[in-house]
């Protein structure tokens, strides 16, 4: 059984949102979708519409959080990949090492959490609530040219 329904977006973790959109957004051509600060962990959270998924821009906003030192030590890149699915608590635990805790979180309105795991290759996974209207009806699949 999967409990995963579609990738959601891939975040890249950046120093500065604004340095970040001269490339992704006027450089790729890639259009904002949303953009918001959330309070725990205090971040930028910026979503590019690339088609069928989304680009998320992580920028710390509390230069002693986890995030800014992973960015201090490790510089900006990737830092997660999200899926859609139907229950977050269900499938962050299913996805989990056995034995490890299920927190959640927020962004973009909905439920999210991250998966507890050793087997992801260095790839951190989220899990973020799928919504079937949003997500597929109403999402084009591609870019416009």
């Amino acid at each position: 059984m999967s409990v995963l329904r579609r990738l959601d977006h891939v975040a890249v973790l950046v120093r500065s949102t604004e340095d970040a959109l001269r490339f992704y957004r006027d450089h790729l051509g890639l259009e904002i979708h949303s953009s918001e600060e959330i309070p725990t962990p205090h971040v930028r959270l910026t979503y590019l519409d690339a088609g069928n998924a989304f680009v998320q821009l992580v920028e710390p906003l509390d230069d002693g959080s986890a995030l800014a030192d992973w960015l201090a030590e490790h510089g900006e890149g990737l830092h997660h990949i999200c899926f859609g699915v139907d229950d977050v608590a269900s499938a962050v635990a299913a996805l989990s090492d056995d034995g490890a805790e299920v927190a959640l979180g927020t962004g973009r309105g909905r439920v999210s959490g991250f998966v507890t795991t050793n087997g992801g290759h260095g790839v951190r996974i989220e899990c973020t609530e799928f919504d079937r209207v949003l997500d597929v009806e109403g999402a084009p699949g591609y870019l416009a040219g």
